[in-house]
């Protein structure tokens, strides 16, 4: 009996060792993205800027099959005019629901899916992918940093070492930030890659934060809009709470003022 038991205790402490090994490998940085917080709002230039890194570079691969093109224009979001949005979407091609031929897409058609290379669609990549999960991944981490997709992502595009090697005849990429420390992706920025319409220097970094901020709109477009009522309802709740207490005392007042004779 004092065997298994004494068994079982190092069995759990070499899972729970490797556990703590694993997250420490896979190190996440956490980033003062400027939606973040309670008060926090998406950056509209950042967003116009990871929209083209994500134009120019990630929809060779990936698509966005949840998201309407109509929405670059919104309040909160990227905030593109809607004569440049009808633009903009020329360059892709739908599949016309009516007639099955292909056409050009309008502002009111979806970023088409991109399934050439059989890779994720990215648009809800940006919360599907927790990072800070906190010691032994119980997600306690979580309640002071937010789930941390956009750090996963920023972590993903720039954990790459240069190294690389072949099994099972494909070829696999070191990442610092992938759970087993080798990807099938190759790394997809490099310096320069795009031009900035703002000039900023499109380095790996800015690159990569810029794009992941734009996926984590494409998840949450309504984002300030739910962190707005959610204020408005705390502050609600405060003064309703508030006003019952005092309409509590009020009323009682007389009762608990009078003394037993």
């Amino acid at each position: 009996m004092f065997r298994k038991i004494a068994i079982s205790a190092a069995s759990a402490l070499v899972l729970s060792t490797s556990g703590a090994f694993a997250e420490s490998a896979a190190h996440i940085e956490d980033i003062p993205f400027s939606f973040e917080g309670p008060f926090g709002k998406f950056d509209e230039h950042q967003l116009q800027r990871g929209l083209q890194v994500f134009t120019e570079v990630c929809s060779a691969c990936h698509g966005l099959k949840f998201v309407p093109i109509r929405t670059l224009s919104d309040e909160g979001g990227p905030a593109i005019p809607a004569d440049q949005v009808r633009v903009y979407a020329k360059q892709f091609t739908v599949v016309d629901k009516e007639t099955g031929e292909e056409r050009e897409a309008l502002p009111a058609d979806n970023f088409p899916a991109n399934t050439s290379a059989g890779a994720p669609d990215l648009s809800l990549m940006a919360k599907a992918r927790a990072a800070f999960h906190g010691p032994y991944g119980l997600g306690i981490n979580q309640l002071l940093r937010g789930i941390g997709g956009p750090e996963y992502i920023h972590a993903i595009l720039t954990g790459y070492s240069g190294e690389t090697k072949d099994e099972a005849g494909s070829t696999f990429y070191e990442n610092h930030a992938f759970s087993t420390g080798w990807i099938k992706m190759p790394a997809p920025l490099t310096e320069g890659q795009v031009t900035y319409a703002d000039g900023t220097p499109a380095t790996v970094d800015q690159m990569a934060k810029d794009v992941a901020a734009f996926l984590m709109w494409t998840a949450e477009p309504h984002m300030m809009a739910r962190k707005q009522s959610g204020f408005i309802g705390v502050i609600f709740l405060i003064v309703l709470s508030s006003l019952l207490y005092l309409t509590n005392k009020r009323l009682w007042a007389g009762v608990k003022g009078k003394k037993s004779a």
